[in-house]
């Protein structure tokens, strides 16, 4: 077979769509969702493997070959009293994501969390999988390698049918969709890296998308804002809320002028681009609760404080009218290509049966929220409509 070591999948025909940045070393090559100039910026260890997981990260190129493989270690978490999660590449033909084919790891790495010692994690080194696609066909055509969504990935090759072209699949022609968000954006407890709710509008809109959803991330960064305002953005989405409530980051004396910041920082880069504001969804214990959550069992729930001491904490419910306040404030002064989105719309009380630990939907419920938010932000009518 036809092989292409890590360095030629640096360089063109290769597109990796959603990785801005390739890191390269003895283990292979990474994809990560956020330039290398904020490397040095990124707080933790924690945040850096999200930038590093695939959530929305596919391989592009056109080929003739009826058989691809692609040799790569993946890592991923689980916690004890649950079994590993499956990690999948998922092959897209023509961007026909009906007809997706699935490789599953079998020997991925694994970091194990203790829900009842969370200091205590373990480590299960695991090996190369080969992800194989075959009986392809040979005729020309784009192919994507959708990467892992929850896992981090170090590829070591791909290789290609002896004799198969390989070239560039060119711009996709779509209007590029930037979505800033949470775990509830990043979407790990997807079954497949398609079924990550923003890919699944994506699809359904027909738009390209660069996802920086990021597990338990979401905390207005300005490096995150400098980069949607340095990429190219047809529309752009930000999912905010729900994190901050997560780990109790912000009162509302800083939440308000955080959240103008960040669209101020993107409004340089993208004056009069559609802007969607999505608050965050249902999550039962911070309704009318503040933060911080912390999981207990197999459920989220808030951490009791001092009310003496907790002036100014958030809850969602106050988010959602912060968020509603500032996007009809900021209309008033002059910027009517902002809107705001309800996110009870996408996922509220009535869809608790597919919210299992009362925090982060199941697959079910990301699938039913991509097709909302494709109805309601990309539809007749939505804020983000051609």
């Amino acid at each position: 077979m036809r092989s292409f070591t890590v360095d030629e999948l640096t360089n063109h025909p290769f597109d990796f769509l959603g990785a801005p940045d390739l890191d390269l070393s003895v283990d292979g090559l990474g994809p990560r969702r956020l330039p290398a100039w904020t490397r040095p910026q990124i707080p933790n260890q924690i945040m850096d493997a999200m930038v590093s997981m695939g959530s929305g990260v596919r391989l592009r190129f056109r080929t003739d070959t009826d058989v691809i493989e692609l040799d790569a270690m993946v890592t991923c978490v689980r916690s004890l009293d649950e079994p590993t999660p499956d990690q999948i590449v998922q092959l897209i033909v023509d961007d026909d994501s009906a007809g997706a084919a699935n490789a599953f790891a079998t020997t991925p790495s694994v970091f194990e969390l203790d829900p009842e010692n969370p200091a205590d994690i373990g480590f299960t080194l695991g090996s190369t999988d080969t992800f194989r696609f075959v009986g392809l066909g040979t005729e020309s055509r784009i192919v994507e390698l959708w990467l892992p969504h929850g896992a981090t990935i170090r590829i070591k090759e791909l290789r290609v049918a002896d004799g198969a072209a390989v070239g560039s699949a060119g711009p996709t022609g779509k209007r590029r969709w930037i979505h800033y968000g949470s775990s509830i954006s990043h979407c790990i407890e997807a079954a497949v890296p398609t079924g990550v709710w923003p890919a699944v509008a994506a699809d359904l809109a027909g738009v390209e998308l660069r996802s920086l959803g990021m597990g338990g991330q979401c905390m207005l960064d300005q490096f995150v804002a400098r980069t949607i305002r340095d990429e190219t953005a047809d529309v752009i989405s930000l999912k905010l809320g729900i994190n901050i409530v997560n780990g109790d980051t912000m009162r509302e004396r800083t939440f308000g002028p955080a959240v103008n910041g960040f669209l101020d920082t993107i409004r340089d880069g993208h004056p009069d681009t559609p802007i969607l504001i999505v608050s965050p969804i249902w999550c039962p214990s911070a309704e009318t609760v503040p933060g911080p959550t912390l999981k207990v069992g197999p459920v989220f729930v808030t951490v009791p404080g001092h009310e003496v001491i907790r002036n100014g904490c958030l809850t969602l419910s106050r988010i959602r009218e912060i968020l509603a306040t500032i996007v009809e404030t900021r209309r008033a002064l002059g910027d009517t290509n902002l809107y705001s989105l309800d996110g009870l719309q996408l996922f509220g009380e009535a869809d608790k049966a597919d919210l299992p630990d009362d925090l982060h939907p199941n697959a079910a419920g990301y699938r039913r929220m991509g097709e909302r938010f494709a109805e309601l932000a990309f539809g007749p009518g939505g804020a983000l409509a051609r």
